[in-house]
């Protein structure tokens, strides 16, 4: 006697709904979000060896950097406050040492590939901060900017 086969049973045609909604409670639950802007915002645009910002001073508070990389190559952003001589080099000399400043650091943003956007949101006390690439060479090479807040 052979045994007898069953078809599989068909997905209901609501499925695509019901796994997309699924998806979005295990998003939700994992604490996954899309940054929100909040306080003053601030448009920041990296193409190589140059940052470019939409204001050079800022009140206080939270502030939201929209950065948007231009390319041709990966950038990230770091904001790091302001120090007297500047802020210290690793010993290759084309690279800030991030060791030394990341306790002070109000925030920073992974490399991003050319032609994408992301926001970093912060919060800011009254001072100069540096906004600036480290990819290698090009904080050296001028890829940065202060950014007044008062």
């Amino acid at each position: 006697m052979r045994p007898q086969r069953t078809r599989p049973r068909a997905l209901p045609r609501s499925w695509p709904a019901l796994a997309g909604g699924a998806l979005v409670l295990l998003l939700a639950g994992c604490g996954a979000s899309t940054p929100r802007v909040t306080g003053t915002v601030v448009h920041i645009n990296e193409s190589d060896f140059h940052i470019a910002a939409s204001a050079s001073a800022v009140p206080a508070g939270h502030v939201t950097l929209r950065i948007h990389n231009h390319g041709p190559d990966e950038h990230e952003l770091i904001v790091a406050p302001e120090r007297p001589g500047g802020l210290p080099l690793r010993a290759d000399g084309f690279t800030v040492n991030e060791e030394q400043i990341q306790n002070s650091e109000p925030g920073s943003i992974n490399p991003q590939q050319p032609d994408h956007s992301e926001l970093l949101n912060v919060v800011l006390k009254p001072g100069r901060y540096v906004l600036f690439c480290n990819m290698e060479g090009h904080y050296m090479a001028g890829m940065h900017r202060i950014l007044v807040v008062r």
